[in-house]
């Protein structure tokens, strides 16, 4: 049954989970939109801080399209299925040298198992609450690049190895540090060039290198890090749905840098995996005024949720 049948009504939980192609087409333009306009920034007021604004913006944006795969994975960007699959595969996941199909498979196991001994995210989360100085050296392997730079050779290494060999692949994928990675990175790579070069071609031969390559080899590693802390790390391991795993509050800033597309109702989206990310506030609110929140893991920023993990 879903968790939130136990605190939800039928009647109140359809209205909730209506999806919308137009709403779903608003999200994409966004996100592609704030990219685009942060190179403009730049190609416009060319500065070391435009420079830095932008690398933010696109890094928080690409972590945007790890969200609106999320949200294709369950099947909840699109009302029709078809574009939903298309666009969360092409135009969310690829990009960022993601593959929706294989995420999807894992994706499914961590919401049928959160916080067990099953779930394969478990690794994520059980080395939380750590060290202040732990999460500062993480931190900053992040913002230099030494993470992603680390992630992309061993993901490259195991597209290589693991060529044509599907069951290896798939064993390969149920590792908590690969699941997000494309299975078969050629098919991801061209996009990845292509968007870099679509980004050459409309401004200056390096554009592609300081604006997809270099944000997605630091800025968003650092934002899927606090993502991935925020929403189970230190939290219950136990079959709790209100207590092992964590909504965190968030303003305009934290949403424009950290947080977009509403990923930080990360309990809500558990009780009720397929609701559209955009209806989540309706459904926190509501659970609210029933009187759930004294009972829910809510933390009120992500300074508060990082503290609770040890920052």
């Amino acid at each position: 049954m879903t968790p939130g049948k136990t605190y939800l009504s039928s009647e109140e939980i359809r209205p909730l989970a209506e999806r919308s192609d137009l709403m779903g087409l608003w999200l994409i333009v966004h996100c592609w939109g704030v990219i685009a306009l942060s190179v403009a920034l730049f190609a416009v007021w060319p500065n070391p801080l435009t420079f830095l604004v932008a690398i933010v913006l696109i890094g928080s944006r690409q972590l945007g399209l790890a969200i609106l795969m999320h949200e294709a994975a369950h099947n909840a960007l699109f009302r029709t299925r078809r574009i939903n699959e298309f666009i969360g595969e092409w135009l969310c996941g690829r990009p960022i040298l993601a593959e929706l199909a294989s995420y999807r498979h894992y994706h499914l196991t961590h919401h049928r198992h959160t916080q067990s001994d099953k779930d394969p995210d478990l690794p994520l989360s059980a080395k939380f609450p750590t060290s202040h100085a732990s999460l500062r050296r993480k931190f900053i392997r992040d913002l230099t690049g030494q993470t992603g730079v680390k992630q992309l050779l061993a993901q490259i290494a195991m597209s290589v190895r693991l060529a044509g060999d599907d069951d290896a692949i798939e064993a390969a994928t149920q590792d908590a540090a690969q699941a997000f990675k494309a299975r078969d990175l050629w098919k991801s790579f061209p996009v990845f060039i292509g968007v870099m070069a679509v980004m050459g071609l409309t401004g200056q031969w390096w554009y592609g290198l300081a604006f997809w390559l270099l944000p997605y080899l630091t800025w968003f590693q650092l934002v899927l890090r606090i993502r991935n802390i925020a929403e189970h790390g230190a939290t219950e391991q136990s079959d709790n749905p209100l207590q092992n795993v964590r909504t965190t509050l968030a303003g305009p800033l934290a949403r424009a840098l950290v947080a977009p597309y509403y990923v930080n109702y990360h309990l809500e989206h558990h009780l009720v995996m397929h609701i559209p990310c955009w209806q989540l506030p309706k459904m926190h609110a509501l659970l609210c005024r029933k009187g759930l929140d004294a009972k829910m893991r809510i933390s009120a920023g992500y300074r508060s949720a990082l503290g609770e993990a040890g920052w």
